[in-house]
């Protein structure tokens, strides 16, 4: 009983420390905070529409945005929630007042268009006027977020199908358990006249022409429970959501165990996180454990997978109030803080994942004492409960972090670009 005791006392601490005055953190300094955060909202991208619009028989809302970018509103909660960000480092001491240079802050993103306006939306929300260059590689692929891409890092298809059915256990039983999320999603998204039988095949596994492989049925569930989530996000009117079936946060949030279990079998699968997470996940740890670069504040920019990924080899899972477990909403991110006991010189690291709620992205809430971000903090035994957060012993915590990275699939990327 006393990790899920010591769990809810560090939640219940985080969240008061979130707007506490900065005396009661004297004792401890913040160093450095790298943060890996997903894109904000955006529309379905247009590999989801197509297979969506298939299974339901019938075309789905057309947004503002064109299909896979960033929206106006989903930049707006990006604004919110940078503009918390920035003030709550410069009372920390992280940053000084003003706009900041290269040392204090350093940003780079994936290269698609969502993820590099997500990043503009954070730095002009942290630090409005100043013109924070956004840095990204030319092209299509990053090999710190398209890691995929790399020979270095290919999958053995067989490997990784054993690998899911393995974590999957009996897939009928997983299908049977899922059922009322099912049978909801049919009724919100399935016309009147037509019988929707896609939502009643058996679930399989099936393997691409490129060697990659995902469960049929369950894998379009989830492109459509991810798409109405995002709606609701963006605040679309609720009869373009699901055609006036979805009505509240509640019911998105019923809905969602379909998106966790198709992560169990895809992004989240240790051996695929293994080759394609182990990349970022160095790079991060190296960062964090540099003392000269880059920045106070370095911002990675990217996807919803790329965290999965990370968050897997970490170890790391949560379930945030009104998500699922290990949801990814838009916006969210996942920090890693370097503190110092200022009497002892001790470092310790604090690892945590946050995001905005669906009503609060919905609503375009402000980040405030009266509507924190959503926290739920990495721990192990000798983490200690502190004024300043849930702080993990600096080596322990590192070593614990990168056992599970993949060498072979590893290679020096600097987060710094030339």
């Amino acid at each position: 009983m006393m990790r899920p005791l010591l769990c809810r006392c560090a939640l219940l601490l985080s969240s008061l420390w979130l707007f506490s005055p900065l005396s009661q953190a004297a004792d401890y300094q913040l160093e450095k905070v790298v943060e890996l955060s997903r894109h904000g909202v955006r529309p379905p991208t247009p590999a989801n529409r197509k297979e969506i619009e298939a299974a339901s028989q019938r075309p789905w809302t057309q947004w503002s945005t064109a299909d896979g970018e960033l929206t106006g509103h989903g930049y707006s909660a990006v604004v919110n929630k940078g503009r918390w960000q920035g003030d709550h480092y410069r009372q920390l001491g992280l940053l000084r007042a003003g706009c900041p240079d290269a040392e204090q802050v350093y940003v780079r993103a994936s290269p698609r268009q969502r993820t590099r306006a997500t990043a503009q939306a954070l730095v002009d929300g942290a630090f409005p006027g100043c013109g924070v260059p956004v840095h990204y590689v030319a092209g299509d692929v990053d090999p710190l977020f398209q890691s995929d891409k790399l020979p270095l890092t290919r999958i053995d298809p067989e490997q990784a199908l054993a690998a899911k059915r393995q974590k999957a256990g009996d897939l009928a039983q997983l299908q049977q358990q899922l059922q009322p999320a099912v049978r909801q999603l049919k009724a919100a998204v399935c016309p009147p006249a037509a019988d929707c039988t896609f939502f009643d095949r058996p679930w399989q596994f099936r393997q691409t022409r490129n060697g990659g492989s995902y469960v049929q049925g369950l894998s379009v569930m989830a492109s459509m429970v991810e798409t109405l989530r995002l709606g609701y996000s963006e605040n679309l009117p609720f009869d373009q959501l699901a055609w006036g079936h979805i009505t509240s946060a509640a019911q998105i949030t019923a809905l969602l165990p379909l998106l966790t279990a198709n992560y169990d079998l895809s992004n989240d699968l240790l051996y695929q996180a293994q080759r394609h997470g182990s990349i970022l996940l160095s790079a991060m740890l190296t960062a964090i454990a540099q003392d000269d670069a880059p920045a106070r504040w370095l911002i990675l920019v990217a996807h919803d997978t790329n965290i999965a990924m990370v968050r897997t080899l970490m170890g790391f899972d949560w379930q945030l109030p009104g998500y699922a477990r290990g949801n990814i909403p838009p916006g969210s991110s996942l920090v890693l803080e370097r503190w110092r006991d200022t009497r002892s010189g001790e470092r310790f690291l604090r690892l945590y994942f946050q995001a905005q709620s669906l009503d609060g992205l919905r609503q375009l809430q402000p980040v405030d004492a009266a509507h924190p971000l959503l926290r739920q903090e990495w721990h192990q035994p000798d983490c200690r409960v502190t004024e300043a957060g849930l702080l993990c012993p600096y080596q322990s915590a590192l070593t614990q972090l990168q056992k599970k990275r993949d060498s072979s699939a590893t290679l020096p990327v600097s987060v710094i670009l030339p």
